[in-house]
């Protein structure tokens, strides 16, 4: 039937047919459309779909017919990988030596956690399931290939890709590594924290080293129901992201445990990144060798909030992230600076002292890292390295 109003309708399909095969004017065309209508996630296509709503890539001209028509939309964030391995770092985040066979078989990081500084092998993390949300992981590593237990893409074109994990830019397969690098089955590669533990590989960030919140959202989402014990996140963004709040939320109502890098904008009182910044979230900070706090570990808010006690922006731990040697994305070995390389280390140690018997695993451990504390100047729950150092 044909009545008054069916032209206006006919034209309004046809500019919105237009509109998605338009192109935007900018790289940033990422949007959070609140509505949950079947009509609009025709109209606009959708990456994502979230209780409120979904996620979209929208031209400038679809971006006016959601004004025109009073559908609320606004930009999901970006975020960065820590050190952002696409511009030239500011510390020693540029990968500073590629090797075929490590300069240490144990580094020094993972010595140091372990409290042992003639550590020939590490072990641990049997039945532990860590999924990593980074720029993916070169699956097919000597020391790697038999601990990625999963592997998936959120970062390109088609919203989620099971199976690819490619990893182009190296920080992600840098974090795997420092996590759980085995040695290989020839025993001449690297170890890392925990060699027996399961890498869940989740590319959310593209090879340059940016990553949509709303990837990395529904990666961790998915990394709660698919098994995983704990989320390791070396990414962050001077902002929060309620998409990834809410991700963070749910992953923790399913006894997850997640850490992510505290950020390299240091010095400066309450300088931490999200999602670290979160208080549900582990925060690490980086010390060097010498167990000291480097200029560019950001810090936190632990001096104006309560003493030992978790709140949002405060540090909670500083671990090993400085001149960290590593897997690297070439089949070899690279060295790395960043909070990005101090959080594996947590992660590794979370995964060694995983309290799998206890009610909720994830909030035990937490305590018992927090019971393996040295504390590190100055005294007490500090801006620079929170609680301290936990290590065996």
């Amino acid at each position: 039937m044909i009545t008054q109003k069916t032209p206006y309708i006919v034209v309004i399909l046809l500019l919105l047919a237009f509109a998605r095969m338009s192109y935007a004017a900018s790289d940033d065309t990422r949007y959070f459309v609140k509505s949950t209508s079947g009509w609009w996630k025709k109209s606009f296509g959708v990456r994502h779909n979230f209780d409120n709503g979904f996620s979209a890539d929208l031209t400038d001209f679809q971006l006016r017919v959601a004004n025109i028509f009073g559908v609320e939309v606004e930009p999901v964030k970006k975020l960065n990988v820590l050190p952002d391995l696409s511009q030239e770092p500011v510390i020693s985040g540029k990968v500073r030596a590629q090797r075929v066979k490590p300069a240490e078989q144990v580094p020094w990081g993972v010595r140091g956690v372990y409290n042992d500084p003639l550590l020939s092998k590490s072990s641990g993390g049997l039945g532990v399931n860590i999924a990593i949300l980074d720029t993916g992981v070169l699956k097919t590593h000597p020391d790697l290939k038999n601990r990625i237990k999963a592997c998936k893409d959120f970062s390109g074109p088609a919203a989620i890709v099971d199976g690819k994990c490619d990893d182009k830019n190296g920080h992600g397969t840098h974090v795997a590594g420092i996590i759980a690098a085995d040695g290989g089955s020839d025993g001449l590669g690297i170890y890392g924290m925990v060699p027996e533990a399961n890498l869940f590989a989740y590319k959310v960030c593209s090879n340059n080293g940016t990553c949509w919140a709303d990837d990395i959202a529904v990666a961790l989402r998915m990394a709660a129901d698919d098994g995983a014990h704990i989320v390791n996140m070396s990414l962050g963004s001077d902002n929060p992201s309620q998409l990834i709040t809410d991700a963070v939320n749910y992953a923790v109502s399913k006894k997850v445990l997640v850490v992510a890098a505290a950020g390299n904008d240091g010095p400066y009182v309450g300088s931490i990144d999200y999602p670290g910044a979160d208080a549900n979230v582990i925060a690490v900070g980086a010390v060097n060798k010498d167990i000291q706090i480097p200029d560019w570990s950001s810090r936190g808010n632990n001096s104006t909030s309560r003493p030992y006690v978790v709140e949002e922006k405060d540090m909670e731990f500083a671990y090993p992230g400085v001149n960290i040697e590593s897997t690297w994305k070439d089949g070899g070995y690279a060295i790395l600076s960043g909070t990005s390389m101090a959080t594996p280390h947590v992660a590794g140690l979370a995964a060694k002292e995983w309290q799998k018997d206890a009610l909720n695993p994830a909030s035990a451990t937490r305590e018992i890292l927090h019971k393996l504390i040295t504390d590190l100047l100055p005294i007490g729950d500090d801006d620079n390295s929170g609680f301290g150092f936990p290590h065996l």
